[in-house]
């Protein structure tokens, strides 16, 4: 039997191979430059006050924050549980009972003709009193308590380096949120400046009318043009509270005021970034780190799934005290009882589901290897994007600047020329509405410019440590 059992448990179903990771990219766009943002703590990188305080309240408040903390938690009590298995199992107790033997049985023919004391027999109802302890442990010949054990561990760092990844996005996505809230704001007072600037030209065209050198149609198309910055001056309102309940939501808060400094958005200077070289992201990326931890964990897995193939061996003993009145409990050695077991025990047939299990582990760790190549192409993709991004935004911006000061100084001449009467309302009209145009573009221009520096920080692995 015991030849039975362990071929058994040495014949193993083959596995299916799991594909190779393929190698990192060596270089961004020919750049072998080692220099790394995400080695810059996260109060370096960002340089407004506003910013930092936001940062840090949101780090303490933040509830997607707090329940990775708690799974950090959960991760390591599993390792707690998986410590137990490898230790003896001991459990210490007493019971009291009463039994009766049948009489026409071996235990009932020999109780009746049993004396407790001379002259007297073994009471039909027997009482049973008992007082031991037990311990059972399994031997991890075949280490799947301890590959298991060690899986847990490797999840549990998975979790920490998760936690990682969350304050990671999560300082980066408040850093945009406020940049977006400096556009905002910023877009509400050149919004209000042609509004002041489109009433005073309605001023004028109303003059003018009065004086026979304009129509009724000017003036109402100056007016539609005034309300029309009104009615976006009010949209952009709603979007400065919409953007500050975001940021009020992300800081784990109710709606109020957000601090900041709303002047100079456009005189802001976007920090450098320096990219280094893809190979930094394994040891910079939490994602890619959780990723590397989880494969690790299931290939364990596979190891602990391919040992419950193995017979399995396991140690039982007891000692105690046994008696049928509570004055021989302690009669020592009478009442004394004592048992050490040792077994081996594996499957023989009908190991479908040991089968089904092992098949599931290493389909999962097959998984596990695809998605750890995923997510280090995904961070490559993310960090060339924003490189490239950010390239192109800062060149976009001087141009746009270049747009903004020529529109700027066509309202002064329009303005004049349409005083003499040298051009009419509609040249007027469309030169504010471009310059007004061109001017939240640049707004948004700097945006994209301080998000694509935050993304390519966060991409980096820049913010956790």
């Amino acid at each position: 039997m015991a030849s039975c059992i362990f071929y058994a448990g040495c014949k193993t179903p083959a596995l299916v191979q799991s594909p190779q990771v393929k190698a990192v990219a060596p270089t961004y766009e020919n750049n072998s430059d080692t220099s790394n943002t995400a080695d810059i703590k996260w109060q370096e990188f960002f340089k407004d006050k506003y910013l930092v305080s936001l940062i840090d309240t949101a780090l303490k408040n933040n509830q997607e924050l707090s329940i990775t903390l708690q799974e950090i938690e959960i991760a390591r009590n599993e390792i707690r549980s998986r410590q137990g298995l490898l230790l003896p199992k001991v459990e210490a107790g007493g019971g009291i009972g009463i039994e009766k033997a049948a009489r026409y049985t071996s235990q009932g023919a020999g109780d009746a003709s049993t004396d407790i004391t001379p002259g007297k027999e073994v009471p039909e109802w027997l009482p049973d009193y008992r007082l031991g302890a037990y311990a059972t442990w399994e031997l991890d010949v075949w280490k799947k308590l301890r590959n298991s054990k060690k899986a847990a561990l490797d999840r549990y760092l998975a979790t920490v380096e998760g936690r990682n990844f969350v304050i990671t996005n999560l300082i980066a996505e408040i850093a945009n949120a406020y940049y977006e809230l400096l556009a905002l704001d910023n877009q509400l007072d050149i919004v209000k400046q042609t509004i002041k600037l489109q009433q005073s030209a309605l001023e004028i065209v109303k003059v003018q009318k009065q004086a026979a050198r304009a129509t009724e149609l000017g003036v109402k198309k100056f007016e539609a043009e005034v309300l029309g910055s009104q009615s976006l001056e009010f949209d952009i309102q709603q979007k400065i509270t919409a953007k500050e309940n975001e940021i009020n939501y992300l800081l784990g808060r109710y709606p109020q005021p957000v601090a900041r400094d709303t002047t100079g958005f456009l005189s802001l200077t976007p920090s450098q970034v320096a990219a280094g070289i893809p190979s930094q992201l394994l040891k910079n990326r939490p994602d890619i780190k959780q990723a590397e931890l989880e494969l690790a964990a299931a290939k364990l897995d596979v190891n602990v799934a391919r040992a419950e193939f193995y017979p399995s061996f396991n140690i039982s003993a007891g000692v105690g005290f046994q008696a049928f009145t509570p004055g021989y409990l302690v009669k020592f050695p009478e009442s004394l009882l004592a048992s050490l077991v040792g077994d081996v025990a594996g499957p023989l047939i009908n190991k479908n589901a040991i089968k089904a299990e092992y098949y599931n582990a290493n389909a999962r760790q097959i998984q596990a290897v695809y998605n750890y190549e995923r997510t280090i192409l995904n961070a490559y993709i993310e960090v060339a994007t924003e490189l490239s991004n950010l390239k192109n935004q800062q060149q976009f911006y001087t141009v746009k600047s270049q747009q903004v000061d020529a529109l700027v100084k066509s309202i002064d001449i329009s303005n004049d020329l349409f005083k003499s009467a040298r051009a009419d309302y509609f040249e007027v009209l469309m030169t504010q509405r471009d310059a007004l145009e061109s001017k939240l573009e640049l707004i948004e221009t700097r945006l994209h410019q301080f998000n694509s520096v935050t993304n390519i920080y966060r991409a980096l692995g820049g913010g956790w440590k």
